[in-house]
């Protein structure tokens, strides 16, 4: 499989943000979105996932051959700035929800919601209120979304930002393990997340980006 970023643009009202940003990203890769704050990592992200529409350029995914071709949000995960998570409910009916929702795409399947409350290290509280937690908490379950539906895409906003050094370890274990399924991870990001040999696209706003 691979992701095929050709020629996207977006805009932020009037103002266009960035302009003509292309990349390839195989299997078992990852690309790290870097620079300062405006110059649309977020916006970058956000368009990858369908959440917003480019002013110009499209993002594909290609299966096994690079023949069929299908927009990049109908196979990824966004994880957000926001949890997406409604507070009166119980963790477990949460992640149900968005296991329901997303469901598995082709080519793997999910794992449940024990398991994956295992592998965020948050066993035995999934029957607890999700506003009952602690920020750091409800960040780890988020993170858990990324498990219980199948999707070779990760797109992943600040992910670990305001957690502590345990959790960095956690998150970048997990996004490893999803490379090496064959998966694919693409992250804005101001610190590292212990991925080694991702690649880096330095975003500069309008100027564009460099690969690095």
């Amino acid at each position: 499989m691979r992701l095929m970023a050709e020629g996207l643009s977006a805009r932020r009202g009037e103002e266009l943000i960035f302009t003509n940003v292309s990349f390839t990203l195989e299997q078992g890769q990852a690309l790290l979105l870097t620079g300062r704050n405006g110059s649309g990592k977020s916006t970058l992200l956000r368009v990858i996932a369908g959440l917003l529409r480019p002013e110009n350029g499209t993002v594909t995914l290609a299966g096994q051959g690079h023949g069929e071709q299908r927009p990049a949000r109908e196979l990824s995960h966004y994880l957000g700035h926001r949890n997406a998570m409604k507070q009166e409910l119980s963790v477990a009916e949460n992640l149900l929800f968005w296991q329901r929702f997303l469901g598995d795409s082709e080519g793997g399947q999910g794992v449940d919601i024990e398991e994956a409350a295992h592998a965020v290290g948050l066993v035995g509280i999934t029957h607890l209120p999700f506003g009952y937690l602690s920020a750091g908490q409800q960040r780890r379950f988020a993170m858990a979304k990324l498990l219980v539906a199948h999707r070779p895409l990760w797109l992943l906003d600040e992910p670990t930002a305001a957690l502590d050094s345990s959790a960095d370890v956690m998150f970048a274990g997990l996004v490893t393990d999803h490379l090496a399924r064959g998966g694919m991870a693409i992250a804005a990001t101001h610190q590292p997340l212990g991925l080694e040999g991702a690649q880096q696209l330095v975003m500069k706003g309008f100027e564009y980006g460099e690969l690095a």
